[in-house]
């Protein structure tokens, strides 16, 4: 199993394979990350792990919906594990994502304006807190289509639910923007391959950390699309006796800051 050490960016939010995150650093230990991340040649991969917070147990001011702009007054300086309890690691989910940054920019006060994209699925080994900001021992976890035994049974299983997610998760849309909104996806722009699939509705659904989290850590693609299909149908049905709802304010990615 492929191992690797790099940077450890704990957030209340979990990020897929696939899906664009943007980030507003301005914490003093963060943008010394961002710091040795520009440090890399533009040509190679500038990489760090976004790893989910368990619920309960942060105390560093990650909330999300706080503006791109930040107080004139410099942030506090925080050590490295500030927030995250005696022992890291237990305060993190074990399964989180790697990011590859293709956009670093550093603002005029300090503070960064980061684009970065998931790329693979990682588990936490290890975290290390002496250096200016957390870093993780990760090994990759392949992505398994799963199903029936055999690689073509699999895909063919994996297959037929991905279509089976996909005319679920348009009939969520529809009920969460209401029949007088534009659809959120036309279905020229919906995936056919099933893990992406798989990545893309559980990124796209509105679902509470802990959901979203079980869907990252998912053993493969198939476990994956099979608890999106019963998520779906379940919310649908909520939502379809609720009165009208915020589309716009519900389906906005936000601006994570750190």
């Amino acid at each position: 199993m492929t191992t690797a050490r790099l940077p450890l960016f704990p957030l209340n939010a979990v990020l897929f394979p696939g899906l664009v995150l943007p980030l507003n650093v301005f914490e003093e230990r963060y943008r010394a990350m961002m710091r040795e991340l520009l440090a890399i040649d533009e040509d190679e991969p500038r990489r760090f792990v976004v790893v989910a917070i368990r619920d309960g147990r942060e105390t560093a001011p990650t909330a999300t919906g706080m503006p791109d702009t930040v107080s004139a007054a410099p942030p506090a300086e925080r050590a490295p594990a500030d927030g995250f309890g005696p022992d890291p690691i237990q305060t993190f989910h074990r399964v989180g994502c790697v990011a590859d940054a293709a956009k670093i920019r550093e603002r005029s006060d300090g503070s960064y304006e980061v684009l970065a994209t998931g790329t693979t699925r990682v588990r936490l080994l290890s975290v290390d807190t002496s250096g200016p900001f957390l870093t993780a021992e990760v090994e990759e976890l392949p992505e398994d289509p799963g199903g029936a035994e055999g690689d073509d049974e699999a895909a063919a299983e994996a297959g037929a639910l991905a279509e089976g997610v996909l005319r679920a998760f348009l009939s969520y849309q529809k009920r969460l923007a209401g029949a007088s909104e534009r659809s959120l996806t036309t279905g020229a722009d919906l995936p056919d391959d099933p893990s992406v699939v798989s990545y893309l509705v559980a990124a796209a659904a509105v679902l509470d950390v802990p959901a979203k989290q079980r869907l990252l850590q998912a053993p493969d693609t198939a476990t994956r699309l099979r608890e999106e299909l019963a998520l779906l149908r379940k919310e649908t049905a909520v939502i379809r006796h609720l009165p009208s709802l915020p589309a716009i304010d519900l389906t906005r990615a936000p601006t994570h800051p750190n």
